[in-house]
């Protein structure tokens, strides 16, 4: 009998899309990132099948939440192991960009030390340390943003936020709540939008008719707030699509969402118009 965990079936679906080259993608498996006396921290780098080493990428970090180095694996998985992780990255790769994920045992420290790695040694890496951007989606949307505050040091180019949790705002304590009952990092807990850096462009897609308690009544708050600051915002509003359509809602409407998300990273990281 195997001693390996379980895996929870959220840990295997795969994003709704593919592109031609997906699966003939590069991986670099298992790059350590940070180490202390309890053991290593490593990432893995997706890249584009055939890619010239000697001409660096832009990359696009997928940020983790959940703590998976250390603790007992409650989804069977380490973050960079699931199959939306691995799926996305391939798809991000076969856009032309390399793409980055990485295990964690702290997620607010840990998403500035794998980008600083990153960044440090894009050179041997086959990485461009002056276009990175980030990916998050659901609970790793406060992580992902802790790595966007004026205090961050980390240099990003764009952020994609999918059906993210955010900020709390004006009195709410949405944000807090779902961390406390799902177990993700609320990075951002006590910071406000003057926190936020204002000239990363973010990409906010919102699914209309996502069923957690809060989510989008804080994401909207959040929109409201970067559009009163001019902040360079793109807002997808989905109105059928549920949490995680890119997982459970399988059709055309999807594949927009996805060519969108696709084209806004092409554009901010790679410079060339959509495809």
């Amino acid at each position: 009998m195997s001693d390996k965990p379980q895996r929870h079936e959220i840990t295997m679906k795969r994003v709704l899309c593919d592109l031609p080259g997906s699966d003939a993608t590069v991986v670099r498996r298992d790059v350590r990132y940070d180490s202390n006396d309890t053991g290593e921290s490593t990432l893995d780098i997706y890249y584009p099948a055939g890619a010239d080493r000697e001409a660096p990428l832009p990359a696009i970090v997928f940020v983790a939440a959940f703590r998976d180095v250390g603790v007992p694996l409650t989804l069977g998985c380490r973050f960079k192991e699931m199959e939306m992780v691995v799926s996305w990255a391939r798809l991000i790769a076969a856009a032309g960009v390399a793409a980055v994920a990485y295990t964690t045992r702290e997620p607010a420290a840990d998403v500035r030390r794998a980008i600083a790695f990153v960044q440090r040694d894009a050179r041997a890496l086959g990485i461009r340390s002056d276009r990175i951007g980030i990916w998050a989606a659901s609970g790793s949307g406060p992580v992902a943003l802790s790595a966007l505050m004026g205090d961050a040091d980390a240099d990003i180019r764009c952020a994609v936020l999918l059906y993210p949790y955010l900020l709390d705002l004006g009195g709410s304590h949405a944000v807090a709540e779902a961390a406390k009952q799902y177990g993700f990092a609320n990075a951002c807990a006590g910071r406000s939008m003057d926190d936020l850096q204002r000239d990363v462009p973010l990409l906010i897609v919102r699914a209309g008719r996502d069923h957690f308690a809060g989510l989008n009544s804080a994401l909207d708050e959040f929109v409201a707030g970067a559009l009163a600051r001019n902040m360079p915002l793109t807002v997808v509003n989905d109105p059928t699509a549920p949490h995680a359509f890119d997982l459970f809602r399988d059709g055309e409407e999807t594949r927009d969402r996805i060519r969108q998300i696709l084209d806004f990273v092409r554009v901010h990281l790679a410079g060339s118009s959509p495809a």
